[in-house]
C-alpha cells in the first residue's frame, strides 16, 4: 500500500493516465520536464509487488514504449495467457506434489527409470 507521502505527492505531482484490471492506477507527471522525460509511476491497489503489473504496463513504466497501453486494443498472439502476479508466499501458491506442504507423497515411478549402477 502506498504510504501517506505517495499519495500527497501524487495529488501534488501526477496525472493518472490508466488503470490496469487488479485496480492498479498509473501516473506520470503533469508537467513536461525541459531536461528528461516525464517520471511514470504505480500506485498498488494491494501489496506493493511488482510482479502484479502486466507486461504492457511494465512496458510503459520502464519507457521501453511511449504510448500508454490500451487493453481494448491490445494485439494477443494465440500462445499468449493472461498476467498473473508471483504468488509465492501466498495461500494460492503451487507446490508439487512430492512437497512437504503437499503431503510429502509423490506418485510412485511408473518403470521407465533406470537407477545408476556401477559396473
Amino acid at each position: 500500500m502506498a504510504t501517506a507521502i505517495t499519495h500527497v505527492l501524487t495529488w501534488l505531482r501526477g496525472e493518472q493516465v490508466g488503470m490496469n484490471s487488479e485496480g492498479n492506477k498509473y501516473y506520470h507527471e503533469r508537467r513536461v520536464p525541459t531536461d528528461r522525460r516525464r517520471r511514470r509511476w504505480v500506485v498498488y491497489q494491494s501489496a506493493d509487488e511488482a510482479s502484479r503489473v502486466p507486461p504492457v504496463w511494465h512496458a510503459w513504466l520502464h519507457c521501453t514504449v511511449d504510448d500508454m497501453p490500451d487493453p481494448q486494443n491490445r494485439m494477443t498472439q494465440p500462445w499468449q495467457k493472461e498476467h498473473q502476479p508471483n504468488l509465492t508466499g501466498t495461500d494460492a501458491a503451487y507446490w508439487s506434489p512430492g512437497h512437504m506442504l503437499e503431503g510429502g507423497r509423490r506418485a510412485a515411478a511408473t518403470g521407465d527409470y533406470e537407477p545408476w549402477t556401477p559396473n
